[in-house]
């Protein structure tokens, strides 16, 4: 026979948890799986994305320098600094490529990617107003803000 305890009692007793469940209906298991993966890969498909986008720009920039000088601020595009300014902003592109698809230090090769577009992005404003370049490098640096805080990864090579 139980004694009757008081509610005092039962505050002290551990509470049973509830588990959330998937939001997805259950009579739809592929799409749940499906929903389970995509959560699982999407910032690591981001950091690729993302490591592809700057290894293109940085290619580009390296082999074709006197179509970037003039994003060069306050700097004559025809000027040698600017074309070494541009060869120096290709590499840093580049690096940062390498370190998001390679999986290394990918938070900081984010957070640097970040900085760099945004300063690419505060400058075309400035510069040329908003345009459709300008808002692709909004999404893009979007893009780099999301995986500044992505702590989950896969296929990295250190955390």
């Amino acid at each position: 026979m139980t004694a009757n305890r008081s509610g005092a009692d039962r505050a002290s007793e551990p509470r049973a948890t509830t588990r959330v469940t998937d939001p997805l209906p259950a009579g739809l298991p592929a799409v749940s799986q499906i929903s389970r993966t995509a959560e699982s890969w999407a910032p690591t498909a981001g950091r690729v994305l993302l490591g592809l986008v700057l290894a293109w720009f940085g290619y580009q920039e390296l082999v074709r320098p006197a179509l970037w000088t003039g994003y060069v601020p306050w700097v004559h595009s025809a000027s040698a600094a600017a074309i070494i300014l541009v060869l120096a902003h290709g590499w840093v592109l580049l690096v940062l490529a390498v370190a998001l698809i390679a999986g290394i230090m990918t938070r900081a090769a984010a957070a640097a990617a970040a900085l760099l577009l945004a300063e690419i992005v505060l400058w075309l404003t400035i510069t040329a107003g908003l345009s459709d370049l300008t808002l692709r490098d909004v999404g893009v640096l979007g893009l780099a803000l999301c995986l500044c805080g992505a702590t989950r990864q896969r296929l990295t090579l250190a955390s």
